[in-house]
């Protein structure tokens, strides 16, 4: 089933809605026009835990792992995720604004948190993403583009586009022409 979103709550249906306390509201009378793509996984490399939850709830145990140690003081939030299998989890409601980019700017339009939408593949920059993210990621991408008609080919990119100087995701392993000609 394709996805869609309820316009009122802002919620993709068919996503499990997990809410985070990591967002606020948009800027009045601001736009959503851009979607940045993201990759994550807690530990590092590891795939299927629970941490990327507990993170984006700022309920990170610390002495699970000694990298949690040096990212539990960060509040962030996608507003989804798509882990390995193509599960979707969302964090955010779409008319509100995710931290997920953090100092950023594209085409000189500096705090793309106020007009984006995030989304994180559960991943790393360097390993292949699997095709159940990238149908996933085709089918919300799709139903985003209708949501908010401001996000189109041209205005979807990748979180090292917008942060050049401090982020390198979702990296040189994810195929923007095969994620393109699933759209």
């Amino acid at each position: 089933m394709p996805c869609s979103i309820d316009l009122v709550k802002g919620l993709m249906i068919g996503a499990t809605y997990i809410e985070s306390p990591n967002h606020n509201e948009r800027p009045e009378d601001c736009s959503i026009n851009l979607l940045v793509i993201h990759n994550i996984s807690l530990p590092p490399g590891q795939y299927g835990s629970g941490a990327i939850f507990d993170f984006f709830q700022n309920k990170l145990d610390c002495t699970q792992h000694p990298y949690f140690e040096t990212i539990a003081h960060l509040q962030v939030s996608s507003h989804l995720l798509i882990r390995r299998e193509g599960t979707l989890y969302q964090f955010v409601p779409f008319h509100k604004r995710a931290w997920h980019a953090g100092a950023s700017s594209f085409l000189g339009v500096n705090n793309c948190n106020d007009y984006s939408i995030g989304i994180e593949l559960e991943g790393q920059d360097d390993e292949e993403y699997t095709s159940s993210q990238y149908q996933m990621l085709s089918e919300a991408t799709r139903a985003l583009m209708q949501y908010a008609p401001g996000i189109t080919l041209d205005r979807i990119v990748g979180h090292q586009q917008i942060a050049p100087d401090r982020k390198t995701d979702p990296g040189a392993s994810f195929n923007w022409v095969y994620y393109r000609s699933l759209i």
